[in-house]
């Protein structure tokens, strides 16, 4: 999983939306497609593409038909990642912040 380009995908509102119509179904471009009135169907076909690029949704033929479904092991990967991401992060800055307590109590043990 490229990291990089599955939070670049998601950092459009629009492919999230998408993203969320094809978490539990798998769904028809042009149903996708029909569920945006204000998008023109070869913007959402790009859309679709940079989802299926960044490995956030699959597509599957069916004759003339392009279905779409999210990704799920993607997906799980991702969170597995931002989990571990803010748990470091936390970790650190709670690192931080008992040194901080430590020496300003060794501040106060010295007046």
């Amino acid at each position: 999983m490229d990291v990089d380009a599955a939070l670049k995908a998601l950092g459009e509102p629009r492919r999230r939306a998408i993203l969320r119509l094809v978490w539990s179904q798998e769904l028809a471009a042009t149903g996708i497609a029909d569920r945006f009135q204000d998008v023109t169907r070869p913007a959402i076909s790009q859309h679709l593409a940079v989802l299926k690029e960044a490995k956030l949704v699959t597509e599957r033929r069916d004759g003339t038909r392009r279905l779409y479904r999210a990704n799920t092991d993607t997906m799980a990967e991702l969170r597995a990642f931002l989990d571990d991401y803010w748990t470091s992060g936390l970790e650190r800055l709670r690192d931080v912040a008992e040194a901080a307590e430590t020496r300003k109590r060794k501040k106060k043990g010295r007046k």
